[in-house]
């Protein structure tokens, strides 16, 4: 994982998203950004790592990860996050702590990234600790939300219930994710996903 310049497009493109948490005057655009890294990630490399501290916030400029755990040698995939999201451990970031999972590149990755000591200045910054704050609030409630929306789809929905949902709101996960990712994400083997995409065909 190799930290790079950011070209001032992808600057852009991420001070546009952070809209939706608050917004910049250009005195604190020009503070913040220098606490801001670009990594770029090979396909397969990883983010965060089993065992290490995740010790960034990535933002996803270009590519997909996903998110996966290892139980008895087989990896199962919990989530999977495309561009303009952010992406990280957010647990092992937050206490700095060992990860419990890994995040992995699905295809050639650009990442705008804020470490936990940039993001430790940034809360102690006198222009910038307010947004900073309200930023990391907002973040952490985006992924008990995710977290409580994919608990509950396991609990209310099969897995073909699961699978017709994904084709209604999420088709760029079958787009760009390979058939036995999607499998374990649902809860099921390669062979039974195969069935159910040629009854939904059938019955489309």
């Amino acid at each position: 994982m190799s930290s790079y310049s950011i070209p001032a497009h992808d600057l852009n493109t991420f001070r546009e998203e952070l809209k939706a948490y608050f917004v910049f005057n250009e005195t604190e655009w020009e503070a913040f950004k220098p606490h801001l890294e670009m990594v770029n990630l090979k396909k397969k490399a990883h983010f965060a790592i089993n065992g290490k501290i995740c010790d960034a916030i990535g933002f996803i400029v270009r590519g997909a990860v996903r998110y996966y755990h290892l139980k008895d040698g087989m990896e199962i995939t919990s989530y999977f996050s495309f561009e303009n999201e952010f992406v990280s451990s957010y647990k092992s970031f937050l206490k700095q702590e060992p990860s419990n999972s890994y995040i992995q590149a699905l295809e050639d990755t650009a990442l705008i990234t804020i470490t936990y000591q940039n993001m430790q200045l940034l809360l102690k910054h006198d222009l910038l600790g307010h947004k900073t704050e309200r930023f990391g609030r907002l973040v952490a409630e985006h992924y008990i939300c995710c977290y409580e929306d994919r608990v509950q789809s396991f609990i209310i929905q099969s897995p073909e219930e699961r699978y017709i949902h994904m084709m209604k709101t999420e088709r760029e996960i079958l787009q760009r994710v390979p058939q036995h990712y999607i499998a374990t994400f649902l809860g099921i083997t390669p062979v039974s996903l195969s069935r159910i995409r040629k009854r939904t065909v059938l019955n489309a």
